[in-house]
């Protein structure tokens, strides 16, 4: 028996299945949560709101994160491609379900803004991946870049007692390193300096709502 040759259109409805589940569901991990074996202190009530807003912040950027992937993975040339991809997102996934866990557990939200955050990523993402595979692999290796950045900013800012949200930031960009690490690799292009100005403009344009909204 042959299997079913899938085609654009199928992953095109299955990407819009897995976008209204990211922004109408509490999204599912394959990885536990990272904990820190330590005991966690006390919390006061400004440091729990706190923690909170960046833990939202985080979840906006993981958001974003797997749609930009997983619109570069649409228009991937090769399967190959598509896979390496398709992996990054799903680690992702797991960022994205840690960070929801952590700020609810925290008492804060996500961003209000989470479906449009969703949908300009993956439609960037998916200009990305038309621009060629490199070039793909030069928005992962830049967006992985700025991430790392901004995972150490955080990590900085946070209650020093927030010990499970340091465990969940730390892991996170251990993973987001190792993405950027693979996709230089692979041959990702670098993106002239222009971009990657675009793209961090866009990451604090972002971040800045995501803490407010």
């Amino acid at each position: 028996m042959s299997s079913r040759r899938i085609s654009l259109l199928d992953r095109c409805i299955s990407e819009m299945d897995h976008a209204l589940r990211v922004v109408t569901r509490d999204p599912e991990h394959n990885v536990d949560m990272p904990a820190d074996d330590s005991n966690e202190g006390e919390l006061s009530p400004q440091e729990k709101a706190l923690s909170a807003r960046l833990m939202r912040v985080n979840h906006s950027g993981e958001v974003s994160a797997q749609a930009l992937y997983r619109g570069q993975a649409l228009v991937a040339s090769s399967t190959e491609q598509r896979e390496h991809l398709l992996s990054a997102a799903a680690e992702e996934n797991d960022h994205l379900a840690w960070c929801q866990k952590r700020t609810q557990d925290l008492g804060g939200r996500v961003s209000y803004l989470t479906p449009g955050w969703y949908m300009g990523s993956f439609a960037l993402g998916v200009a990305a991946g038309l621009a060629g595979d490199r070039t793909s692999l030069g928005f992962l290796a830049e967006t992985e870049s700025q991430v790392a950045e901004h995972l150490n900013e955080h990590l900085e800012r946070l209650p020093a007692a927030d010990k499970t949200s340091r465990a969940i930031l730390t892991h996170m960009r251990e993973d987001e390193v190792r993405h950027g690490d693979n996709a230089t690799e692979r041959g990702a292009a670098k993106l002239p300096d222009p971009v990657s100005q675009l793209m961090r403009g866009a990451s604090k344009i972002m971040t800045t709502l995501s803490y407010r909204l």
